[in-house]
């Protein structure tokens, strides 16, 4: 057991480092497509290199009701949180979108609260909660002023938006645990999201033919496949997996 919890630690402590990283390459890759684009093409190599890897290790397809459970999670996790996040860096910086979703701590807790009638608010809890807002907040203050800006509010609707639903995916997969391998389970989910993220795409016209794209952007999609995907989303869910996700949601600081 203590063997789980030290992995925990690691894969919690690559995801704060990784995913600290994926946005400034996601700030680069949406120069030059649109960001839901960005995210499914991202999300679609990922699940389909993990799944392959399985798939050819002779593992076998989940039945549906395992299947359902995974693209609930990836529509909060990854469709709706994912998507709209890369999409809002068309309209702010990278930075901007890491302090606003360094909120996932508070709504991880609120909805933790709200869906487990055993969770308990301690002192500690409620103090570590406001210091955190208060330093978002502190740090938003500076962007207070380009909020009368249509994008820039747009872009800061998206980015919230997109922390809600990461915040809910979190508590939920954290009390879903998968029957199936949690790295297949993870390809799944991000195949699955990367198929109906470029359907919306294909319908909204969000897209461009990918060869039109430049270098930095495919570098910068290579970066978000490798280290935002493969390594950070997998160590994500394997630490939400074996620790408290009010824990887990510390990597947003």
């Amino acid at each position: 057991m203590k063997t789980e919890s030290g992995k925990a630690y690691i894969a919690l402590g690559l995801v704060s480092f990784f995913w600290g990283t994926t946005y400034i390459a996601a700030r680069i890759g949406t120069k030059e497509m649109p960001g839901l684009f960005v995210s499914g093409i991202r999300q679609l190599l990922s699940g389909s290199i993990l799944v392959g890897f399985y798939l050819l290790r002779g593992y076998s397809l989940p039945g549906w009701k395992v299947l359902k459970r995974l693209s609930v999670q990836g529509i909060f996790l990854i469709c709706i949180a994912n998507g709209l996040l890369t999409w809002a860096m068309e309209y702010i910086t990278g930075g901007l979108a890491a302090i606003i979703a360094a909120l996932v701590p508070l709504f991880v807790v609120l909805f933790t609260l709200l869906l487990s009638r055993c969770a308990k608010i301690t002192r500690w809890m409620i103090i570590g909660l406001v210091v955190g807002f208060l330093g978002v907040v502190t740090i938003f203050y500076d962007y207070l002023g380009q909020m009368q800006n249509g994008s820039f509010l747009f872009g800061v609707v998206l980015a919230l938006i997109s922390t809600l639903s990461w915040s809910f995916g979190t508590v939920y997969t954290a009390r879903q645990k998968p029957p199936i391998d949690i790295l297949f389970s993870v390809g799944l989910q991000m195949l699955i999201a990367g198929i109906m993220i470029l359907f919306v795409c294909g319908i909204t016209g969000k897209y461009v033919d990918p060869s039109t794209a430049g270098r930095s952007s495919w570098l910068a999609i290579f970066y978000l496949v490798v280290f935002g995907s493969l390594v950070a989303y997998s160590a994500y869910v394997f630490a939400i997996s074996k620790l408290p996700a009010t824990l887990v949601s510390v990597y947003a600081y």
